[in-house]
């Protein structure tokens, strides 16, 4: 495993993502507040750059005409076709078994946001 030294701690803004070459993989690095997460930037629907989606949430398993808002900050929609993905783990959220996007370990080493290769 190789580490990539991708941005400075503060200079990812609250649920935002910055979006770097890394290796000849575009790969997105977000942060919620509390923690920094890297996914890869290509949707395997239609290889649209999934970074450039919104990071929201969604509703949660619950009882019929209830409906439970959660997971905030941790779905990746992509900006093309609206398909959702977990930020955390990479996995869709309408098929988890079959779609799924690489997500990267992520540390934050001496001030600086470091990328597992």
């Amino acid at each position: 495993m190789r580490k990539y030294n991708a941005a400075e701690v503060g200079e990812i803004e609250v649920g935002d993502c910055k979006i770097l070459n890394i290796e000849g993989r575009s790969i997105g690095i977000y942060y919620d507040g509390e923690n920094y997460f890297a996914i890869r930037n290509v949707c395997p629907h239609e290889q649209a750059e999934l970074c450039k989606g919104t990071f929201t949430g969604t509703t949660l398993a619950s009882k019929p005409h209830e409906y439970i808002y959660g997971m905030d900050g941790e779905i990746l929609v992509c900006p093309w076709h609206g398909w959702e993905f977990n930020v955390k783990t990479g996995q869709s959220l309408v098929d988890p078994k079959k779609y799924k996007v690489k997500v990267y370990d992520v540390e934050v080493e001496n001030n600086r946001i470091v990328v597992n290769i």
